[in-house]
Protein backbone atom coordinates (compact mmCIF):
# COMPACT_ATOMS: atom_id res chain seq x y z
CA UNK A 1 0.00 0.00 0.00
CA UNK A 2 1.13 3.39 -0.90
CA UNK A 3 0.05 6.22 1.23
CA UNK A 4 -0.15 9.64 -1.37
CA UNK A 5 0.09 13.32 -0.98
CA UNK A 6 0.97 13.66 2.88
CA UNK A 7 2.24 16.79 4.69
CA UNK A 8 4.30 14.71 7.00
CA UNK A 9 5.87 14.67 10.08
CA UNK A 10 9.44 13.63 9.94
CA UNK A 11 12.46 13.90 11.95
CA UNK A 12 10.91 16.82 13.06
CA UNK A 13 9.81 18.33 10.23
CA UNK A 14 7.02 18.59 7.97
CA UNK A 15 7.40 17.18 4.39
CA UNK A 16 5.72 16.39 1.11
CA UNK A 17 5.94 12.80 0.80
CA UNK A 18 4.37 9.61 0.07
CA UNK A 19 4.68 6.25 2.48
CA UNK A 20 4.88 2.85 1.06
CA UNK A 21 4.02 0.10 3.92
CA UNK A 22 4.34 -3.74 3.17
CA UNK A 23 3.59 -6.22 5.96
CA UNK A 24 2.60 -3.43 8.55
CA UNK A 25 6.03 -1.93 8.46
CA UNK A 26 7.33 1.60 6.81
CA UNK A 27 8.95 0.19 3.83
CA UNK A 28 10.06 3.83 2.08
CA UNK A 29 9.44 7.34 2.75
CA UNK A 30 10.17 9.64 -0.47
CA UNK A 31 8.87 12.52 -2.31
CA UNK A 32 7.25 10.44 -4.86
CA UNK A 33 6.49 6.89 -4.86
CA UNK A 34 5.40 5.71 -8.68
CA UNK A 35 2.11 3.73 -8.12
CA UNK A 36 -1.52 4.05 -7.16
CA UNK A 37 -2.38 4.83 -3.67
CA UNK A 38 -4.36 6.33 -0.62
CA UNK A 39 -4.61 9.72 -1.21
CA UNK A 40 -4.11 11.44 2.50
CA UNK A 41 -4.13 15.23 0.37
CA UNK A 42 -4.27 18.22 2.48
CA UNK A 43 -4.04 16.23 5.76
CA UNK A 44 -1.08 16.43 8.14
CA UNK A 45 0.51 12.86 8.70
CA UNK A 46 1.49 12.34 12.46
CA UNK A 47 3.19 9.08 14.17
CA UNK A 48 0.28 7.49 15.61
CA UNK A 49 -0.63 8.73 18.84
CA UNK A 50 0.11 6.07 21.88
CA UNK A 51 -2.39 6.79 25.35
CA UNK A 52 -0.31 5.23 28.27
CA UNK A 53 -3.48 5.46 30.53
CA UNK A 54 -7.17 4.60 29.27
CA UNK A 55 -9.39 2.44 31.23
CA UNK A 56 -11.06 -0.09 29.00
CA UNK A 57 -13.36 -1.67 32.20
CA UNK A 58 -13.16 -5.09 30.48
CA UNK A 59 -13.27 -7.50 32.20
CA UNK A 60 -15.99 -6.40 34.74
CA UNK A 61 -17.58 -3.13 34.10
CA UNK A 62 -18.77 -3.56 30.29
CA UNK A 63 -21.65 -1.72 30.74
CA UNK A 64 -19.34 1.42 30.87
CA UNK A 65 -17.01 0.00 28.28
CA UNK A 66 -15.41 -2.79 26.69
CA UNK A 67 -12.16 -3.64 24.71
CA UNK A 68 -14.46 -2.65 21.09
CA UNK A 69 -16.30 0.11 22.06
CA UNK A 70 -13.00 1.28 23.60
CA UNK A 71 -10.81 0.61 20.39
CA UNK A 72 -13.30 2.18 18.15
CA UNK A 73 -13.02 5.56 20.64
CA UNK A 74 -9.37 4.95 20.13
CA UNK A 75 -8.98 5.14 16.57
CA UNK A 76 -11.81 7.86 16.28
CA UNK A 77 -9.33 10.13 18.24
CA UNK A 78 -5.95 9.24 15.82
CA UNK A 79 -4.53 6.79 18.87
CA UNK A 80 -2.53 3.64 17.22
CA UNK A 81 -2.05 2.31 20.70
CA UNK A 82 -3.64 2.57 24.26
CA UNK A 83 -2.45 1.29 27.72
CA UNK A 84 -5.07 -0.07 29.77
CA UNK A 85 -5.42 0.48 33.36
CA UNK A 86 -5.69 -2.84 35.56
CA UNK A 87 -8.93 -1.65 38.14
CA UNK A 88 -11.25 -3.51 36.51
CA UNK A 89 -13.30 -6.41 37.99
CA UNK A 90 -11.14 -9.02 38.98
CA UNK A 91 -8.12 -7.00 38.25
CA UNK A 92 -5.86 -7.22 35.86
CA UNK A 93 -3.02 -8.72 38.56
CA UNK A 94 -2.07 -12.33 36.68
CA UNK A 95 -1.10 -13.78 33.39
CA UNK A 96 -4.83 -15.51 32.98
CA UNK A 97 -6.52 -11.85 32.69
CA UNK A 98 -3.17 -10.02 30.52
CA UNK A 99 -3.47 -12.83 27.73
CA UNK A 100 -7.33 -12.20 28.09
CA UNK A 101 -7.14 -8.55 26.91
CA UNK A 102 -4.18 -9.26 24.52
CA UNK A 103 -6.51 -11.90 22.77
CA UNK A 104 -9.71 -9.73 22.86
CA UNK A 105 -7.74 -7.03 21.33
CA UNK A 106 -6.75 -8.69 18.74
CA UNK A 107 -10.18 -10.50 18.09
CA UNK A 108 -11.40 -6.78 17.83
CA UNK A 109 -8.52 -5.80 15.42
CA UNK A 110 -8.18 -1.90 15.91
CA UNK A 111 -5.76 -0.29 17.82
CA UNK A 112 -3.02 -2.29 19.57
CA UNK A 113 -3.91 -2.37 23.35
CA UNK A 114 -1.11 -2.93 26.04
CA UNK A 115 -2.36 -4.33 29.34
CA UNK A 116 -1.25 -2.74 32.30
CA UNK A 117 -0.60 -5.26 35.61
CA UNK A 118 -1.69 -4.54 39.04
CA UNK A 119 0.92 -3.78 41.46
CA UNK A 120 -0.61 -5.80 44.05
CA UNK A 121 -2.92 -8.65 44.36
CA UNK A 122 -6.73 -7.59 43.82
CA UNK A 123 -5.31 -4.51 44.53
CA UNK A 124 -5.57 -4.75 47.35
CA UNK A 125 -2.24 -3.37 48.99
CA UNK A 126 -1.06 -6.34 50.78
CA UNK A 127 0.83 -8.65 48.20
CA UNK A 128 2.67 -8.22 45.29
CA UNK A 129 1.13 -9.46 42.06
CA UNK A 130 3.04 -12.29 39.96
CA UNK A 131 5.09 -9.20 37.96
CA UNK A 132 7.16 -11.53 35.80
CA UNK A 133 4.49 -14.17 34.45
CA UNK A 134 2.13 -10.71 33.98
CA UNK A 135 4.88 -9.47 31.61
CA UNK A 136 5.70 -12.85 29.85
CA UNK A 137 1.94 -12.49 29.05
CA UNK A 138 2.28 -9.05 27.59
CA UNK A 139 2.12 -6.56 30.35
CA UNK A 140 3.64 -3.05 29.94
CA UNK A 141 3.78 -1.61 33.01
CA UNK A 142 2.78 -2.34 36.35
CA UNK A 143 0.38 0.13 38.27
CA UNK A 144 -2.42 0.68 40.94
CA UNK A 145 -4.35 2.90 39.12
CA UNK A 146 -6.78 4.32 41.02
CA UNK A 147 -5.16 4.27 44.50
CA UNK A 148 -1.56 4.75 45.81
CA UNK A 149 0.26 1.56 46.97
CA UNK A 150 0.45 3.04 50.80
CA UNK A 151 2.76 1.16 52.46
CA UNK A 152 6.12 2.35 51.53
CA UNK A 153 8.48 -0.94 51.75
CA UNK A 154 6.20 -2.44 49.13
CA UNK A 155 6.25 0.53 46.91
CA UNK A 156 9.98 -0.11 46.82
CA UNK A 157 9.70 -3.80 46.02
CA UNK A 158 7.45 -3.47 43.53
CA UNK A 159 9.72 -0.99 41.84
CA UNK A 160 12.59 -3.33 42.27
CA UNK A 161 10.89 -6.17 41.07
CA UNK A 162 9.59 -4.02 38.38
CA UNK A 163 12.91 -3.25 37.20
CA UNK A 164 14.01 -6.88 37.33
CA UNK A 165 11.82 -7.26 34.50
CA UNK A 166 12.08 -3.83 32.60
CA UNK A 167 9.06 -2.61 33.50
CA UNK A 168 8.34 0.33 35.35
CA UNK A 169 5.53 1.58 37.98
CA UNK A 170 2.95 3.94 37.20
CA UNK A 171 2.20 5.80 40.41
CA UNK A 172 -1.15 7.70 41.01
CA UNK A 173 -0.76 9.90 43.69
CA UNK A 174 -3.27 10.25 46.45
CA UNK A 175 -2.87 9.98 50.25
CA UNK A 176 -6.11 8.93 51.00
CA UNK A 177 -6.30 9.90 54.29
CA UNK A 178 -5.54 13.66 53.73
CA UNK A 179 -8.64 13.31 50.90
CA UNK A 180 -10.96 12.40 53.55
CA UNK A 181 -14.21 12.72 51.06
CA UNK A 182 -12.86 15.56 49.24
CA UNK A 183 -14.64 15.51 45.61
CA UNK A 184 -12.60 18.67 44.26
CA UNK A 185 -10.29 21.06 44.69
CA UNK A 186 -10.14 22.72 47.64
CA UNK A 187 -10.32 26.50 47.00
CA UNK A 188 -12.49 29.49 46.32
CA UNK A 189 -14.78 27.40 44.35
CA UNK A 190 -15.48 24.39 46.92
CA UNK A 191 -16.06 27.16 49.52
CA UNK A 192 -18.86 28.72 47.16
CA UNK A 193 -20.55 25.68 45.90
CA UNK A 194 -20.10 23.84 49.74
CA UNK A 195 -18.26 20.81 48.04
CA UNK A 196 -14.91 18.82 49.98
CA UNK A 197 -12.25 20.03 48.99
CA UNK A 198 -9.07 18.09 48.51
CA UNK A 199 -5.82 19.78 49.14
CA UNK A 200 -2.25 19.96 46.73
CA UNK A 201 -0.97 18.06 49.11
CA UNK A 202 -2.29 14.64 49.14
CA UNK A 203 -0.96 14.48 45.47
CA UNK A 204 1.73 16.14 46.47
CA UNK A 205 3.25 13.90 49.02
CA UNK A 206 3.24 10.70 47.31
CA UNK A 207 4.49 12.24 44.46
CA UNK A 208 7.35 13.53 46.51
CA UNK A 209 8.19 9.63 48.13
CA UNK A 210 7.53 8.82 44.82
CA UNK A 211 10.81 10.89 43.98
CA UNK A 212 12.91 9.75 46.99
CA UNK A 213 12.21 6.32 46.31
CA UNK A 214 13.37 6.41 42.87
CA UNK A 215 16.78 8.48 43.85
CA UNK A 216 17.47 6.19 46.75
CA UNK A 217 16.82 2.93 44.78
CA UNK A 218 18.17 4.45 41.47
CA UNK A 219 15.33 3.24 39.61
CA UNK A 220 12.50 4.85 37.31
CA UNK A 221 9.08 5.28 38.48
CA UNK A 222 6.47 7.36 36.73
CA UNK A 223 3.84 10.02 38.11
CA UNK A 224 0.55 9.74 36.72
CA UNK A 225 -2.05 12.38 36.17
CA UNK A 226 0.01 15.69 37.06
CA UNK A 227 -2.47 18.25 38.59
CA UNK A 228 -0.61 20.74 40.93
CA UNK A 229 1.79 23.44 40.32
CA UNK A 230 3.75 22.21 43.51
CA UNK A 231 3.92 18.84 41.95
CA UNK A 232 5.13 20.36 38.84
CA UNK A 233 8.48 21.65 41.12
CA UNK A 234 8.90 18.54 42.74
CA UNK A 235 9.30 16.73 39.44
CA UNK A 236 11.28 19.36 37.76
CA UNK A 237 13.95 19.53 40.65
CA UNK A 238 14.11 15.76 40.98
CA UNK A 239 15.12 15.66 36.99
CA UNK A 240 17.63 18.45 37.79
CA UNK A 241 19.47 15.90 40.24
CA UNK A 242 19.35 13.27 37.58
CA UNK A 243 16.47 11.31 39.52
CA UNK A 244 15.31 8.73 36.80
CA UNK A 245 11.21 10.33 37.36
CA UNK A 246 9.03 10.67 34.19
CA UNK A 247 5.44 12.41 34.52
CA UNK A 248 2.27 12.78 32.20
CA UNK A 249 -0.68 15.51 32.94
CA UNK A 250 -4.15 15.31 30.81
CA UNK A 251 -5.98 17.85 28.58
CA UNK A 252 -8.62 18.67 31.00
CA UNK A 253 -6.00 20.03 33.71
CA UNK A 254 -4.17 22.11 30.84
CA UNK A 255 -7.54 23.65 29.48
CA UNK A 256 -10.02 23.64 32.49
CA UNK A 257 -9.75 25.37 36.23
CA UNK A 258 -11.80 24.51 39.26
CA UNK A 259 -14.17 27.39 38.19
CA UNK A 260 -16.57 24.52 36.25
CA UNK A 261 -17.75 22.75 39.37
CA UNK A 262 -19.67 25.91 40.42
CA UNK A 263 -22.82 23.96 38.38
CA UNK A 264 -22.05 20.92 40.10
CA UNK A 265 -21.57 19.36 36.16
CA UNK A 266 -20.83 16.11 37.43
CA UNK A 267 -19.02 15.67 34.85
CA UNK A 268 -15.85 17.83 35.86
CA UNK A 269 -15.69 15.64 38.44
CA UNK A 270 -12.52 13.81 38.25
CA UNK A 271 -9.47 12.44 40.43
CA UNK A 272 -7.61 14.18 41.16
CA UNK A 273 -9.59 17.22 40.89
CA UNK A 274 -9.01 20.21 38.14
CA UNK A 275 -7.19 22.94 40.40
CA UNK A 276 -6.74 26.17 39.69
CA UNK A 277 -5.02 28.70 36.97
CA UNK A 278 -1.59 28.86 38.87
CA UNK A 279 -1.95 24.57 38.63
CA UNK A 280 -2.69 24.94 34.57
CA UNK A 281 -0.35 27.21 33.61
CA UNK A 282 2.15 25.76 35.95
CA UNK A 283 1.73 22.67 34.13
CA UNK A 284 1.78 23.76 30.78
CA UNK A 285 5.39 25.76 31.67
CA UNK A 286 6.28 21.72 32.72
CA UNK A 287 5.37 20.75 29.55
CA UNK A 288 7.19 23.55 27.51
CA UNK A 289 10.58 22.90 29.53
CA UNK A 290 10.27 19.13 29.50
CA UNK A 291 9.50 18.41 33.21
CA UNK A 292 5.76 16.57 31.69
CA UNK A 293 6.90 13.97 29.40
CA UNK A 294 3.88 12.71 28.37
CA UNK A 295 -0.08 14.55 27.66
CA UNK A 296 -2.58 11.18 28.14
CA UNK A 297 -6.48 10.90 28.50
CA UNK A 298 -6.98 8.78 31.68
CA UNK A 299 -9.59 7.85 29.66
CA UNK A 300 -12.52 6.75 32.39
CA UNK A 301 -15.62 5.62 30.58
CA UNK A 302 -18.69 6.29 32.74
CA UNK A 303 -22.63 4.85 32.25
CA UNK A 304 -25.41 8.19 32.69
CA UNK A 305 -26.14 6.01 36.13
CA UNK A 306 -22.77 7.08 37.01
CA UNK A 307 -22.71 10.38 36.57
CA UNK A 308 -26.76 11.24 36.64
CA UNK A 309 -26.79 11.43 40.71
CA UNK A 310 -25.70 14.50 43.03
CA UNK A 311 -22.26 15.42 42.70
CA UNK A 312 -20.95 13.74 46.03
CA UNK A 313 -21.86 10.11 45.14
CA UNK A 314 -20.90 10.66 41.03
CA UNK A 315 -18.11 8.30 39.49
CA UNK A 316 -14.71 10.42 38.88
CA UNK A 317 -13.73 10.35 35.70
CA UNK A 318 -13.81 12.12 32.30
CA UNK A 319 -14.17 10.40 28.50
CA UNK A 320 -11.41 11.03 26.58
CA UNK A 321 -9.94 9.77 24.04
CA UNK A 322 -11.71 11.16 21.16
CA UNK A 323 -11.23 14.72 22.40
CA UNK A 324 -7.70 14.65 23.50
CA UNK A 325 -5.83 15.35 20.16
CA UNK A 326 -8.23 17.90 19.27
CA UNK A 327 -8.14 19.45 22.90
CA UNK A 328 -4.55 19.77 23.01
CA UNK A 329 -3.60 20.61 19.80
CA UNK A 330 -6.45 23.96 20.19
CA UNK A 331 -4.55 24.67 23.61
CA UNK A 332 -1.25 24.01 23.01
CA UNK A 333 -0.18 24.43 19.37
CA UNK A 334 -2.91 27.01 18.05
CA UNK A 335 -2.08 28.93 21.14
CA UNK A 336 1.97 28.57 20.09
CA UNK A 337 2.88 27.20 23.89
CA UNK A 338 4.72 24.21 21.83
CA UNK A 339 4.96 23.25 18.53
CA UNK A 340 2.96 20.44 16.15
CA UNK A 341 6.57 18.24 16.27
CA UNK A 342 6.69 19.02 20.28
CA UNK A 343 2.82 17.80 20.74
CA UNK A 344 3.88 14.83 18.92
CA UNK A 345 6.44 13.92 21.35
CA UNK A 346 4.32 14.54 24.39
CA UNK A 347 1.44 12.34 22.48
CA UNK A 348 3.32 9.46 20.74
CA UNK A 349 7.32 9.91 20.98
CA UNK A 350 7.66 10.39 24.65
CA UNK A 351 4.99 7.40 25.65
CA UNK A 352 6.44 4.55 23.87
CA UNK A 353 10.39 5.55 24.88
CA UNK A 354 8.76 4.83 28.70
CA UNK A 355 7.40 1.97 28.28
CA UNK A 356 9.42 0.47 25.32
CA UNK A 357 6.87 0.06 22.95
CA UNK A 358 7.21 -0.13 19.25
CA UNK A 359 5.73 3.08 17.45
CA UNK A 360 6.44 6.74 18.22
CA UNK A 361 8.28 8.18 15.06
CA UNK A 362 7.67 8.19 11.18
CA UNK A 363 10.61 6.55 10.01
CA UNK A 364 11.85 3.51 7.84
CA UNK A 365 11.81 0.27 8.96
CA UNK A 366 8.96 1.80 12.19
CA UNK A 367 5.64 -0.11 12.06
CA UNK A 368 3.34 1.80 9.88
CA UNK A 369 1.03 3.17 12.57
CA UNK A 370 0.07 6.73 11.60
CA UNK A 371 -2.56 9.40 11.99
CA UNK A 372 -3.79 11.85 9.21
CA UNK A 373 -5.25 14.59 10.72
CA UNK A 374 -7.14 18.21 9.30
CA UNK A 375 -5.34 20.67 11.43
CA UNK A 376 -7.59 23.48 10.04
CA UNK A 377 -11.00 21.70 10.47
CA UNK A 378 -12.79 23.48 13.44
CA UNK A 379 -15.37 21.42 14.79
CA UNK A 380 -17.55 21.06 18.07
CA UNK A 381 -17.28 18.40 20.58
CA UNK A 382 -20.58 16.86 20.83
CA UNK A 383 -20.33 13.77 23.17
CA UNK A 384 -23.77 12.27 21.02
CA UNK A 385 -21.24 11.60 18.42
CA UNK A 386 -19.11 9.71 20.43
CA UNK A 387 -18.62 6.18 19.87
CA UNK A 388 -17.39 5.30 23.04
CA UNK A 389 -19.76 4.27 25.76
CA UNK A 390 -19.00 7.08 27.54
CA UNK A 391 -20.36 10.40 26.87
CA UNK A 392 -19.10 11.89 29.83
CA UNK A 393 -17.21 15.06 28.68
CA UNK A 394 -17.08 18.46 30.46
CA UNK A 395 -16.37 19.73 27.22
CA UNK A 396 -19.72 19.58 25.09
CA UNK A 397 -20.22 22.41 22.89
CA UNK A 398 -16.44 23.95 23.00
CA UNK A 399 -15.08 24.58 19.39
CA UNK A 400 -11.23 22.99 18.69
CA UNK A 401 -9.64 22.54 15.69
CA UNK A 402 -7.89 19.15 14.19
CA UNK A 403 -10.04 16.41 12.77
CA UNK A 404 -8.70 13.40 13.08
CA UNK A 405 -9.55 11.50 9.34
CA UNK A 406 -7.54 8.61 8.56
CA UNK A 407 -5.95 6.33 11.48
CA UNK A 408 -3.47 3.65 10.43
CA UNK A 409 -2.63 0.36 12.36
CA UNK A 410 0.04 -1.88 10.86
CA UNK A 411 -0.88 -0.29 7.21
CA UNK A 412 -3.88 -0.89 7.41
CA UNK A 413 -6.80 1.57 7.69
CA UNK A 414 -8.61 1.08 10.70
CA UNK A 415 -11.10 4.36 11.37
CA UNK A 416 -12.22 6.64 8.25
CA UNK A 417 -13.93 9.43 8.79
CA UNK A 418 -17.15 9.77 6.18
Amino acid sequence: MIYKNAEALIGGELKKVDISVENGIIQQIAPEIKGEGYDLKGLTVLPGLIDMHVHLREPGFEKKEDIESGSRAAVKGGFTQVCCMPNTKPAIDNKVTVSYIKARAREVGLCKVQPIGAITVGQEGKDLAPIGAMKAAGAVAISEDGKSVLETKLMANAMQYASDFNLRCLCHCEDKSLVDGGVVHEGYYSTLTGLKGSIRAAEDIIIAREICLAESLNLPVHICHVSTYSGVQLIREAKARGVQVTAETCPHYLTLTDEVIKDFDTNTKVNPPIREEKDRLALIEGLKDGTIDCIVTDHAPHHEDDKRVEYNLAAFGISGLETSFALSYTALVKSGELTLAELAEKMSTNPAEILGLQGGKLEVGAPADFVAVDLNAQWKIDPKEFVSKGKNTPFAGRKVYGRVKCTVVDGEVKYEEK
